[in-house]
């Protein structure tokens, strides 16, 4: 049965169409929210598209809004989807106290601790509906599907890519939180949606994600740019954790350090361009 979208908005942009939608989902048993841009390609039969994992108390309108990617995807043909960032309206009691906790923190995993289990499911939601959706309704290319994220999506972006093996086809990340269970943000979150249990911890940490991994991943490569001027970078992000993960594994890396760079979307627009162009070569090859 087709998922029911309401359509939100819609705005002509860049020769495409940028969408805004909702529809209540399955997997997360609430009214769920997420845009999409429709490059001018995508009328002539199925395009690659990009799925973007937007981070703390963003919103299913940060990435179209602030991203500034239309232009180089509707040059390209790249269909472009990004989900909200959580469920809202769960009636989890001071899902909203936190701004990195509950409401715009989903981190993009199955909750298993009540109350959270019983809609924070954002990992589902990514890998089953999103996905579906983009491919029987905007004409997206199952075989073509590439992910990135920006910091607590781009944590969402490397470990759904590396959970799922096959089903993204690129993969980079904007300034991540590259080692869950070592940073204040992820603790936080893995204690309360998956409990005290450390070793289920470890399914969504890209480093020992990256550790374990069968064979190479991703053997074109994946791309992460971060900013030296982000005050998250020491406490937060650590990428120099991926870095060693990936040289341990054979997992080729570019990790691209840019001096004076904050954590905002000033710095992701700056190489956004850079991002597309990677996931469009490696989704055409």
């Amino acid at each position: 049965m087709p998922d029911t979208l309401t359509t939100l908005s819609e705005h002509r942009c860049f020769g495409g169409v940028q969408g805004f939608y909702s529809h209540t989902s399955g997997n997360i048993g609430l009214p769920m929210r997420f845009s999409v841009f429709k490059p001018p390609q995508a009328q002539d039969g199925p395009r690659p598209a990009l799925i973007y994992l937007a981070g703390l108390t963003c919103t299913e309108e940060t990435f179209p809004t602030k991203g500034g990617a239309q232009r180089i995807a509707a040059e390209l043909g790249l269909i472009l989807v990004s989900p909200d960032t959580s469920p809202r309206n769960a009636g989890v009691p001071d899902e909203t106290q936190d701004w990195d906790l509950g409401v715009g923190a989903g981190f993009y995993m199955n909750a298993t601790q009540l109350p959270w289990s019983v809609h924070y499911r954002m990992e589902d939601y990514v890998i089953n509906e999103i996905r579906r959706i983009v491919v029987t309704q905007f004409g997206a290319d199952v075989n073509r599907l590439g992910l990135f994220g920006h910091s607590m999506g781009g944590h969402g972006a490397l470990t759904l890519a590396l959970r799922y093996p096959g089903l993204f086809k690129s993969l980079s990340a904007f300034a991540p939180i590259c080692a869950a269970t070592q940073c204040p943000w992820g603790t936080k979150a893995l204690s309360h949606y998956l409990g005290p249990d450390k070793a289920a911890w470890q399914g969504y940490d890209a480093c020992a994600l990256i550790s374990r991994a069968a064979s190479v991943p991703y053997p074109a490569g994946i791309l992460v740019d971060q900013g030296l001027a982000d005050k998250f970078l020491v406490d937060q992000l650590k990428p120099e954790l991926l870095a060693q993960a990936c040289a341990a594994a054979g997992q080729p890396l570019t990790l691209r350090h840019h001096e004076g760079f904050d954590h905002g979307y000033y710095f992701i627009q700056t190489f956004m361009e850079d991002h597309l162009r990677f996931h469009h070569q490696q989704l055409t090859a």
